[in-house]
């Protein structure tokens, strides 16, 4: 399941836009304010042609500001701190030039601001520039923040389908080679028939576990399937010795699981209740929906919970400890798994999840 970017949403999904939009906005504001403010005390119509030329340098030098801005953005704090120092203060000495010139030269040629005058007109455009540049790194800041928490997400959630596939991919080498030197044992026993109908079950039951996705759930209904090629499988093994029975509740047929979610449970049962008993064993796999959650058992009566069985970790590599992180992965503490011993003998594996139904479409029954 491949995960791309999500797409973003509001004012800022496209920058460009928003940053001309403030940008435009802003010295638009800036400009009426100062021509207001010039007209309020008395300065005549004459002021709003300096306060024009002011506000297109201010344009013009934050444009030139906001390019500088971009390249240094990402260095480390201190270059960053300092050339923004440095830019700032070289722009508010030119923008200062520049608005004591448009003053004297359109509205008051005998104004030649000295000393103080300049440095406190400095300070006045410093001030405006230093508020536009915090009000650009600000913004700035808040969208790699967000496209950082986004790129986090991306890949927290692709770590988890890719652990989620690890898990479901681990199917078990032990089952296969077993199976495998069943169908070399029918073939050197010139039993074809029989062997073609052993590998015929073993294509179906890949076919399945392959073409799954390991990420998305499966209803019941399609698992059960599995299950039973499984069991067909094995059964070319033990024949009389497998006994399976399946109580499974109508509406617990529409519920979804984790796919091949059961089959290490019922690997175990063969491995730990058939394979030891000359006489072989039942395994029962039922299922119901009580309120909201869907209640998945699979019993045995073989001689029941020994250390090695119990054992989060099987000899085959593939068991319990696998059954765990996919339900953890897919319903995190949501969901109950246990093993108990079963009356009068034997061991049943207990798991309960949420009831949802299938939400994927049903893929053609194996």
């Amino acid at each position: 399941m491949k995960l791309g970017p999500l797409p973003k949403q509001g004012f800022f999904a496209d920058k460009n836009h928003a940053f001309w939009v403030l940008q435009i906005s802003g010295w638009a504001a800036y400009l009426v304010l100062r021509a207001l403010g010039g007209l309020a005390n008395s300065m005549g119509i004459g002021y709003v042609v300096p306060t024009l030329v002011a506000t297109a340098t201010g344009f013009s030098l934050t444009l030139l500001m906001s390019a500088a801005f971009r390249r240094i953005i990402r260095m480390r704090a201190v270059f960053v701190w300092s050339l923004t120092l440095i830019i700032v203060a070289l722009a508010a000495v030119a923008f200062s030039a520049l608005e004591v010139w448009a003053h004297a030269r359109f509205y008051n040629s005998s104004f030649q601001p000295q000393g103080i005058q300049f440095f406190g007109a400095i300070l006045l455009d410093l001030s405006v520039l230093a508020a536009w540049t915090g009000l650009y790194y600000g913004i700035n800041y808040y969208l790699l923040l967000d496209e950082q928490s986004e790129r986090v997400l991306i890949l927290s959630a692709q770590a988890s389908a890719a652990q989620l596939a690890m898990l479901r991919y681990q199917l078990n080498p032990h089952f296969l080679f077993n199976t495998l030197n069943s169908i070399s044992t029918l073939v050197l026993l010139k039993e074809t028939e029989r062997a073609n109908t052993m590998l015929s079950r073993l294509s179906s039951f890949l076919r399945y576990s392959l073409v799954s996705d390991p990420t998305e759930t499966v209803s019941l209904a399609q698992e059960i399937e599995a299950l039973k090629l499984y069991f067909e499988i094995e059964r070319m093994r033990f024949e009389d010795r497998l006994r399976t029975r399946f109580d499974i509740e109508d509406a617990a047929l529409h519920g979804s699981l984790p796919s091949l979610l059961l089959q290490p449970l019922v690997e175990n049962a063969i491995k730990y209740a058939v394979t030891p008993q000359e006489e072989g064993a039942e395994i029962v796999v039922a299922a119901h929906v009580s309120g909201d959650r869907l209640l998945i058992s699979i019993s045995d009566d073989g001689p029941g919970l020994t250390a090695e069985r119990s054992s989060l970790v099987p000899s085959s590599g593939v068991g319990l400890n696998n059954i765990r992180d996919r339900l953890f992965q897919t319903y995190g503490d949501d969901h109950r798994f246990e093993m108990i011993s079963n009356v009068p003998q034997g061991v049943v594996a207990n798991i309960e999840i949420p009831f949802e139904p299938a939400s994927v479409r049903l893929k053609e029954s194996v």
